[in-house]
């Protein structure tokens, strides 16, 4: 069964960082697309960024453009999220997610397994 579980999340002042990791178990990380998707209530859960298998190639938001980094690292079975610059509308509940295929997609249903998430909280 696969897992996957975020962490590092936690509240911060606008103009901080955060860096949220992803930990994967039960499966073969390398082989699937991750992202990571937001949630702020009352919200849909929107994508955040993407990454395909390899890393080489990656998808961003417009809203997080030029301040998040999406990263993986097979080896470690992990995926982070570099998060910079953060502003109160970047409060959300962030939740890491994986697909069976090495094709990153940009829509939750894109996605077969989840995390629980973890809240990120941004304050003015």
């Amino acid at each position: 069964q696969v897992q996957l579980v975020e962490s590092g999340g936690g509240s911060v002042q606008a103009g901080g960082s955060l860096r949220l990791s992803c930990a994967a178990s039960g499966r073969t990380f390398s082989t699937d697309a991750m992202g990571w998707f937001r949630q702020a209530p009352g919200k849909e859960r929107d994508v955040v960024a993407a990454i395909k298998w390899s890393g080489s190639n990656t998808y961003y938001a417009d809203s997080v453009k030029g301040r998040f980094t999406i990263s993986r690292d097979n080896a470690k079975n992990t995926m982070y999220l570099q998060m910079n610059s953060l502003q109160p509308e970047d409060t959300a509940v962030y939740y890491c997610a994986g697909r069976k295929s090495p094709i990153l997609a940009v829509i939750p249903y894109g996605y077969d397994y989840w995390g629980q998430g973890t809240q990120v909280t941004v304050s003015s």
